[in-house]
Formats: C-alpha cells, sequence, structure tokens
C-alpha cells in the first residue's frame, strides 16, 4: 500500500476539497449550514454506548428517544428500561466480554437489550432475524453466545423461539436456568421477551431477576468498560459465502455515529429520524446511536409494512429518513396514499442506489434532499457520504468525501498500486471506525486487511478530481461470457432503465459453450407488464451481444440477508431449474452470436 499523500490516497478533512460547490438546482431542496468555506469537522467524543445513554438522558430527560408504530419513550425511560435489562442479566451471571445474543424483531424490547447489555461489557450479538436453522446453529456456536434474548414476532413474523427450539431440540427437556447444549455448550440461557416457553426463562421470570442485582453493581461495571473494548460482534456477507463476525469497537460505533450525525447529516434535537433498517443491521443499529449522540428522536419503523411506514414518516413529521436501500424504499414511493400524504417535513433522505435511480427517487420527492453513500459493516457503517449542500450534479453522481478521520484508497487489485482519480481499482479504507477484524479467523483478518491498517474492501470504485467516491461494482461481481468480462453491475443499471423495471439483479446462469450467460432477475413496477421477450428486445442493439441476458426471471420476493440480495440463492435457483428441465445444456441463441 502507498504511502500517505501517494497516488490517490484521501482522508476525510476539517472541511472540503477544492472550491465551493454551487447548492442543489432550484426545484430541489437545500439544507441551510455553514457555507463550505467556514465549515470544519466538528471533533466527535469518544464514548462508550451506555456512557452515550446516560448523558443523552441526564441533558434532556423528558424528549422522546425512541419511537415504534405502537410505543414509545423517553430518554429517562429509555435508561431504566435498559438498566433493568441489565441488572437481570447480571443475575444470570453476564459480565465483561461475554457474547449475549438478541434475536428479535424491530422493537422496543431490542434496544433495551442492546443498550441493557453493552453497560455491561458484553459483547452483543445481533443474530440476522433472516437467518434459518442451518445459519443460527453456525452463529450462536461460532459467537460463543452464553445468554439469548429472543421473542416471537407478529403474525406474519418468526416465532425466535421456537426456531431456536428447532435448531437446538434438547431445550425442550431442560431447566431454563441451566441449559446444557452439545451443540452449543457455551449457551447457558435463553429467555423469552414475550412470554415463556419449554427451555426458555419466562420474561416475568427474567424481570423478577433485576431485584437481586443493585443499580450500583451495573453502575460499577458501566465504568470499567472502556472505549477501544469490543461492543459488537455483527455477522455479515451472508450474500456470498457463510456469515463471518465482524469485531466493532464502542468508540467505532459510538464516534462513528456522531461524526455522521454532526459532520453530514447536522442533526440536532429538533430532528425526528426514520429508519426502517433492521435492528440487527448495522444501518439500524448506528443510525440510532447518532440520535443518542445528539438527543434526536429515533423513530423506527417496527415490522415492516409500507402501509404503516408512510403513516409514520407523516404523522410523525419525520425530518430525515435512512430506507438506504431501494427494496424498503419502493413499497412507500409506490404506496397508493403516497401522493396524498403530507410529507413537508422531510428535509433530508440518504438511499444506496446507481445514479440513474437516485434521479429517479429524487424526483418522486423533489424538496428533499436525496443523499447516497458507501458503507460497510467493516466501516461501521458509512464510509463516504455528500454533503446535504452539495450541488445536485455531486449528490446524483458520486457519494461523496470520506467522513472525518477516515481515508481511502484506489489501488490496483492485482499489484495493489495506487491508482489516479478517474481511474478504476479496489476501494482501501482504515481509519477509526475499521472493524478490528472477523472473529476466529485470523486468516481471513489477514487477508483483508494489511500490515498498514488497509481494508481490502473487494469493491471496485475510483475516485474524481475532488476526491468523491464513485462506485463500480463487486470485483468479484464479474460475469465471465466466452472470455468476455460483464458488469453486472452495468447491466442491472441499463435493464433498470426500462421504464416497467422497478428492482433488477444480474447473475451468471452456467452455459456449456460461454462458460456462463448473463440472467436477469426483474420486480415489476407496480401494475407494469413485461416479457422475457420484451426485455431480451430490449437489450438487443443497445448493449453488446454477449451482455444481453439469455435468462430473464421475474420475481415478487428476494433472498435477503438483511438488507441485500442474495445473489448465489440466486444463481443456485436457476442452476438447478436449468438443470432439471435440461435447458442448461445451452442457452438461448441470438443471430449474431460467433457460433
Amino acid at each position: 500500500m502507498a504511502a500517505a499523500g501517494a497516488g490517490c490516497l484521501l482522508a476525510g478533512a476539517s472541511g472540503r476539497r477544492g472550491a465551493p460547490r454551487e447548492t442543489v438546482v432550484p426545484e430541489q431542496g437545500v439544507l441551510e449550514v455553514a457555507p463550505a468555506s467556514e465549515r470544519r469537522a466538528m471533533r466527535i467524543e469518544a464514548l462508550t454506548i451506555a456512557d452515550l445513554l446516560s448523558r443523552a438522558a441526564a441533558a434532556q430527560p423528558e424528549r422522546e428517544a425512541v419511537v415504534f408504530p405502537d410505543v414509545r419513550v423517553s430518554y429517562l425511560e429509555l435508561l431504566e428500561r435498559s438498566v433493568l435489562v441489565a441488572r437481570s442479566l447480571r443475575a444470570l451471571g453476564v459480565g465483561a466480554g461475554d457474547k449475549v445474543g438478541i434475536l428479535m424483531p424491530n422493537e422496543l424490547d431490542f434496544v433495551t437489550c442492546l443498550l441493557g447489555a453493552s453497560s455491561l461489557g458484553a459483547v452483543i450479538v445481533p443474530v440476522n432475524g433472516r437467518f434459518k436453522t442451518h445459519e443460527l446453529a453456525h452463529v450462536i456456536e461460532h459467537a460463543d453466545i452464553c445468554v439469548m434474548l429472543a421473542a416471537a414476532g407478529p403474525v406474519d413474523a418468526p416465532d425466535y423461539p421456537e426456531l431456536l427450539r428447532a435448531v437446538f431440540p434438547a431445550m425442550r427437556d431442560q431447566e431454563p436456568m441451566a441449559l446444557s447444549l452439545d451443540d452449543a455448550p457455551l449457551l447457558r440461557h435463553v429467555v423469552d421477551m414475550h412470554g415463556a416457553g419449554d427451555g426458555c426463562i419466562g420474561r416475568a421470570a427474567f424481570d423478577a431477576l433485576a431485584s437481586t442485582v443493585s443499580e450500583a453493581e451495573v453502575a460499577t461495571l458501566q465504568e470499567r468498560v472502556k472505549v477501544r473494548d469490543i461492543a459488537v460482534l455483527m455477522y455479515t456477507s451472508g450474500t456470498t459465502a457463510r456469515p463471518k463476525g465482524c469485531l466493532l469497537t464502542h468508540e467505532a460505533l459510538v464516534r462513528h455515529a456522531g461524526n455522521v450525525a454532526r459532520n453530514r447529516f447536522f442533526l440536532s434535537p429538533e430532528d425526528r429520524y426514520w429508519d426502517p433498517l433492521p435492528l440487527f443491521h448495522i444501518g439500524g443499529i448506528v443510525p440510532m446511536l447518532s440520535c443518542i449522540y445528539v438527543g434526536a428522536t429515533f423513530v423506527h419503523a417496527g415490522h415492516f409494512s409500507p402501509d404503516v411506514a408512510l403513516r409514520q414518516l407523516e404523522r410523525e413529521r419525520c425530518t430525515v429518513a435512512y430506507p438506504a436501500f431501494e427494496t424498503l424504499w419502493l413499497g412507500v414511493l409506490n404506496h397508493p396514499g403516497f401522493e396524498q400524504a403530507d410529507l413537508s417535513s422531510l428535509r433530508l433522505i440518504q438511499n444506496i442506489a446507481t445514479p440513474e435511480r437516485l434521479i429517479y427517487l429524487q424526483s418522486r420527492l423533489q424538496h428533499v434532499v436525496e443523499v447516497s453513500s458507501y458503507g460497510a459493516t467493516e466501516c461501521s457503517s458509512n464510509l463516504t457520504l455528500p454533503y446535504p449542500d452539495d450541488s445536485y450534479e455531486t449528490r446524483m453522481n458520486t457519494l461523496g468525501h470520506p467522513l472525518p478521520g477516515i481515508e481511502i484508497e484506489i489501488v490496483d487489485p492485482e499489484t495493489g498500486a495506487p491508482r489516479d482519480p478517474g481511474v478504476v481499482g479496489e476501494l482501501c479504507f482504515r481509519g477509526y471506525s475499521r472493524f478490528e477484524g472477523y472473529y476466529k479467523d485470523p486468516d481471513l483478518t489477514a487477508a483483508v486487511i494489511d500490515a498498514e491498517g488497509w481494508f481490502h474492501s473487494a469493491d471496485l470504485a475510483m475516485v474524481d478530481d475532488d476526491g468523491r467516491l464513485v462506485y463500480a461494482g463487486r470485483l468479484k461481481d464479474m460475469l465471465k461470457v466466452g472470455g468476455e468480462n460483464v458488469s453486472a453491475l452495468e447491466l442491472e443499471n441499463f435493464i433498470a432503465s426500462h421504464e416497467a423495471v422497478d428492482i433488477v439483479a444480474v447473475v451468471g446462469a452456467p452455459d456449456p459453450r460461454y462458460g456462463e450467460v448473463p440472467a436477469a432477475f426483474i420486480q415489476l413496477k407496480p401494475a407494469a407488464e413485461l416479457s422475457e421477450s420484451m426485455v431480451i428486445e430490449f437489450c438487443t442493439g443497445r448493449v453488446a451481444t454477449f451482455k444481453v441476458p439469455r435468462h430473464v426471471r421475474f420475481v415478487t420476493e428476494w433472498p435477503m440477508s438483511g438488507t441485500k440480495i442474495q445473489k448465489f440463492r440466486l444463481r443456485e435457483t436457476l442452476a438447478a431449474e436449468l438443470a432439471a428441465s435440461d435447458a442448461g445444456s445451452s442457452a438461448p441463441t441470438h443471430p449474431t452470436d460467433p457460433r
């Protein structure tokens, strides 16, 4: 890796690089912040998660802290509920470094369990709510979870305590206060936060345990937690392989939450920040901490429903929205009541989308400033973000500068040599928010974090002359069609330009002659109609023949890993279908194919 200053090494600075940019075009919203020429990055205090909550509760105890569709609490109430959870966990023997799993729907108990366990110095393991028995068994054993806090979701959501009993059938016949499971030898207790059941400590019994531990004992343990201690063990990257455990410190999470809040979103206590992302996701936890950092109100969508989400955005008078992913936000935009909803309070939205899609999303709410971002669990969420007063062109076409305190570099994927602005290469980053490594996997950690502390992301990107990031796809998300490289992202962008297409994912389908050929999975816009032949006709003559999809499948649901489409499952499904139908013996041809 090149030394600082070589190639296109860029760091988040205490101000804007280059000359001040124009504000957004007149018909777009403009956020009033300090002029670029006068702006300096605000210094962010590094605190533990529990100390952050204690500070917020002391500063403004009666202000609303967290709002769900069915419940709301003040900062003082949030602190009191979290302390009660901490006392009960302490009664179960939880202390510094112990792994506490959370497997729940998006609800207030998830928040209080996370905050309460962190005050003891425990390591929180927020378990992906989409995991099934095989994945759950791996994560629980691999993470060394000693206490699992679980709850059933709404009627159409998983019953997590029952799912745990499916993973560990021996639970049903054991004493909840002293589990002994061969497949998870460290798991001592499972708590059912909504009731009671075979092998689980019931909610009433769990709450009663708090009376056996004093607040003073919890306070003493909280005082011993260091900002460089591991706060969260988060399993990620289930899109391509077995989930990997990212180790994130209190400093990485809290300092980064404050950095985004103060130096990009310019949050104040008056803001009401809406987030529909799962609370087991980095995009659920860090925005919540951003709100606590400034004393704003965190409004969560709960079990996501476009109808509930739209009403919540309107009734709660939300000012900032963090849908991030089209699969969620399009449900709101396409809701029959969207055009009549009063969303005038919104000032800022973050979505992760290609320029073409971001332009479309911005057009649906023209008074709001729309920004995109590059983010990763390994960076504690956002690595780069535009300023909300950047020009329309800048916000639509780049992912902004790195946050203050974070460096990025674009390198040759093969040699590691730095690349100049405007040249695509592998994105690398380092800084205070970088994760510490993958749990129990020193070989993988060493493979992705080099001797100078750079994390090699396996993402392709470039920077413009002003240091803003432009994403170019996954390093390995390339198809090799008869010797020709095909970027899945490039083809997705093109197909998404069709007026009937809402979401598209391109994968490689096996082919005996070409090795693999493009296959497009498409979700249509409401009431739109499109056929496989129409998609192929739309592409033919407009992109190179080898890029034209040979298979098109229409879907209404996606295999997801939290918020990302699991492309490997799409490939597996299509490969099995083609093998069963014998269609995989030869992909459909085009007249210009060199056969």
